[in-house]
């Protein structure tokens, strides 16, 4: 059984071409109808035919004027060859026809992930499903170098070289509460927490409670005190349960404004940078890149 195997295993297989030509005039029973469906001359076929049956050391065909009849062995070595080219061209139609699936990595923060992309993901995939999209949540830069990332939402002044910036939306913070609290005029902030956001690694913030005291000098507010999050999801999660007063970006928390889910009981109102979508310059043409451009800018 062992020999066998290993004959088996060291037998030199024909050529491709070879075996094709067969195929295809032991189908037709013609050198010159296998010729016309591969595109070649007949004597082309009869030289690969004469070739396989000289590599095999026997006949597979009886050759009689103007038809090829197959041989026992030819019959058998027709057999396996047709089932085989038939499962190949199955395969081949079927990788065809299946759409390459394309991956990219758009980074933000996790806020923005989830009040803003989130909600309009489903319109992404209706429009592009073979594109499967990764958010990549973090309140770092990273690279848009196509591994870590290929697009970014940064809010910023919109200049950074190399890349291009397209503005999104305005980015103002205002103070914002469950209407649970009943939280009426700036003085009732003393009796509150506030709720403070500070990632991890982060160099700044683009406001912050002793910003905004600045702007509003409200008698007694200790802007230090408070609970802090380096999410800001977290953040705003705790606001939703009554758990103290936050400083959010309007633009992403319009929705809870509108649905009274969180309410803005007064000013002022900090202007910060504004968000952009921002990609590499050289990759501007890129339909993926283009794809998800599309998408989100018709979110904002």
């Amino acid at each position: 059984m062992v020999e066998n195997n290993s004959s088996i295993a060291t037998t030199r297989i024909p050529s491709l071409s070879a075996l094709r030509a067969f195929e295809v005039a032991a189908r037709h029973q013609s050198a010159k109808r296998a010729a016309e469906e591969l595109s070649v001359t007949p004597t082309a076929i009869s030289h690969q035919i004469r070739q396989l049956e000289e590599s095999l050391g026997l006949a597979l065909f009886v050759r009689k004027p103007r038809q090829l009849v197959l041989t026992s062995q030819g019959k058998e070595l027709q057999a396996v060859l047709t089932e085989s080219f038939d499962n190949i061209r199955m395969v081949l139609q079927r990788l065809k026809s299946t759409p390459a699936r394309q991956g990219v990595t758009l980074s933000t923060t996790p806020a923005i992930a989830v009040k803003w992309l989130l909600p309009g993901i489903s319109r992404l995939r209706k429009t592009h499903p073979n594109l499967d999209l990764r958010i990549h949540a973090t309140h770092e830069v990273v690279a848009l170098d196509g591994i870590t990332a290929d697009l970014a939402i940064r809010y910023g002044k919109g200049h950074w070289p190399g890349l291009v910036a397209e503005k999104l939306f305005d980015n103002r913070f205002v103070p914002v509460c469950s209407p649970k609290l009943a939280i009426r005029k700036p003085a009732d902030l003393c009796h509150f927490p506030l709720i403070h956001f500070a990632p991890e690694h982060a160099k700044s913030l683009p406001m912050d409670w002793p910003a905004w005291q600045q702007c509003a000098q409200v008698a007694g507010l200790d802007t230090l005190a408070g609970p802090v999050f380096s999410d800001e999801t977290h953040a705003i999660s705790a606001v939703m349960n009554g758990e103290g007063v936050a400083l959010m970006s309007k633009a992403l928390i319009m929705e809870d404004l509108i649905h009274g889910r969180l309410v803005q009981p007064f000013g002022p109102e900090l202007k910060a940078d504004p968000f952009h979508l921002i990609y590499p310059d050289k990759r501007k043409n890129d339909p993926v890149i283009k794809a998800v451009r599309d998408w989100v800018l018709g979110l904002s």
